[in-house]
């Protein structure tokens, strides 16, 4: 496969993964060296803000795809309005990855209450979680998209997996998150490096004196919580990639949709993760929307596609579906939770 810049990557041009992914590196050079130059804690409305932009950024995004983008007609089921296919595709995946994060962010505020993390240098050890998601979504998403577009049948596993998925996410929904497994992670950080108890300002390593009185590196727990934090990414993207191939098969938009879920998410944490208890039934829409996209791959693929036994759902179901339950979850939470604290 031909890597140059005038070469194509996954149906689209190489400058234009390059462009993105360099947009993608401005944002994050703005959030850290002027936005956030400063450790301390984020305040809700700063979270809030920071959220904004990025969701501004996303909807910014759909209107390139809608106007400008040229999708390739292999990764499409119609070859007519592409365009208007990638775009309801690329908001579905957004708003499907933006909901499945919303668990993710309430299993981080426990990494970050494991380690004992101070809220002042808890932004920077979700910045660089963020560049650890985009690095392992890239690899994921690539391998997926190469599995899928060579071997369809790999959807109806990907459907298995969503199903599981959501009907274990409905018998836990009443279950308070559980507090991660970190021992594994420290006793293999300690294989390679010395770990330190001490917090010393915003360091991921420090030097100190070993028992020797050598003066050699030391990880310190918030490269624990990082590497934490990444651990927990990772078995999220378990259901959350299958998730976006059931909703769309074009590599870039999976990507793109996929990375300003996890920046708009990773921003609003500060928000979030102090209003856990509101969000109480969340995961009876999650584990619905999964389910039901596992069932849509199902229907699709098996019995539209390959079976003729019934009309192909378009796209645009899903995303109506996902605003339904998510949306309505959500609200539901807001309103029960909002009595009961009356």
């Amino acid at each position: 496969m031909n890597l140059d810049v005038l070469g194509e990557f996954a149906g689209q041009p190489v400058w234009l993964w390059c462009a993105f992914l360099a947009f993608v590196g401005f944002v994050l050079w703005l959030d850290l060296a002027v936005i956030n130059n400063k450790d301390g804690t984020v305040s809700a409305r700063k979270s809030a803000l920071m959220w904004s932009g990025f969701a501004f950024c996303a909807i910014v995004f759909a209107g390139y795809i809608y106007f400008i983008y040229e999708p390739d007609p292999a990764f499409y089921q119609s070859p007519h309005d592409l365009n208007a296919q990638a775009t309801v595709q690329y908001l579905t995946g957004y708003l499907l990855e933006t909901a499945l994060a919303f668990d993710n962010i309430f299993v981080i505020a426990m990494i970050f209450g494991l380690f004992a993390i101070p809220p002042g240098y808890q932004h920077r050890v979700l910045f660089w979680g963020i560049i650890g998601a985009i690095v392992f979504r890239a690899i994921f998403i690539g391998a997926g998209a190469a599995i899928v577009n060579q071997l369809t049948w790999v959807l109806y596993i990907f459907a298995a997996i969503l199903v599981f998925s959501g009907i274990k996410m409905l018998t836990s929904a009443s279950k308070p998150h559980e507090t991660p497994d970190a021992g594994w992670i420290v006793r293999l950080v300690e294989r390679f490096i010395p770990v330190t108890q001490e917090i010393r300002n915003h360091n991921f390593f420090v030097r100190m004196p070993d028992s020797a009185g050598r003066m050699v590196l030391f990880a310190t727990p918030l490269f624990l919580a990082l590497a934490t934090v990444e651990v927990a990414d990772i078995i999220f993207a378990v259901d959350s990639v299958p998730a976006i191939f059931a909703v769309t098969q074009d590599p870039f938009i999976v990507y793109t949709s996929n990375i300003f879920a996890i920046l708009g998410l990773r921003s609003l944490y500060f928000m979030l993760a102090a209003a856990a208890d509101r969000f109480k039934y969340l995961k009876l829409g999650l584990a619905a929307v999964l389910v039901l996209i596992g069932v849509k791959i199902i229907w699709n693929f098996l019995l539209s596609k390959e079976l003729k036994l019934v009309p192909y759902l378009e796209p645009h179901w899903s995303l109506i579906a996902t605003l339904v339950l998510v949306g309505g979850s959500i609200l539901l939470s807001m309103v029960l939770t909002r009595k009961r604290i009356g």
